[in-house]
């Protein structure tokens, strides 16, 4: 019986030490307000927990011509299943007709509907730029937004709140 409860004990210690340590892959757990940090020169995204770094990413920000706006922001909207409102591509039947659609350059073509580019875990962060999942070329690429990897941008979905603090800088 006193090897039982010796078990029990050492369990609950264990368990108990794991808790409180930081998980691989998933970086330390920090303490205090949640912040997100963009650095444009490097292609990275930082999410800090106070003046913790919990989690580092590769990104791809906004190309020539469509650059990501720097300065201090806020998230203002977050929503999980995000649709592009500009880009995406003419659909008639579940066929794409004409891909790589800007509707503001564009006509629909007769007979189909426009279905926007999915931006999955998509934080918004001033006007249409956002963070979400999306290609991670390591380089500028997108219209303006902060693309991560899938499996990141589910992570700072996850941790950002409505009005967390937004840094993007060069």
């Amino acid at each position: 019986m006193l090897s039982l409860r010796w078990l029990v004990v050492v369990s609950a210690v264990f368990l108990n030490g794991c808790a409180l340590t930081d998980f691989p892959g998933f970086g330390p757990r920090g303490t205090g307000p949640t912040s997100i940090v963009i650095d444009l020169t490097t292609q990275k995204a930082y999410l800090y927990r106070g003046r913790t770094l919990v989690l580092e990413s590769v990104a791809s920000t906004g190309r020539e011509g469509y650059a990501t706006p720097t300065g201090k922001f806020r998230i203002v909207e977050k929503d999980l299943d995000h649709r592009s409102t500009l880009y995406g591509e003419y659909v008639r039947n579940g066929m794409v007709i004409v891909p790589g659609v800007d509707v503001r350059k564009q006509p629909r073509p007769s007979g189909t509907t426009f279905e926007g580019a999915p931006m999955p875990y998509f934080l918004r962060i001033v006007g249409g730029v956002g963070m979400h999942a999306g290609q991670v070329p390591r380089y500028p690429a997108s219209h303006g937004c902060i693309r991560l990897p899938n499996w990141k941008a589910r992570r700072f979905y996850a941790e950002a709140r409505v009005g967390t603090p937004v840094t993007i800088r060069r």
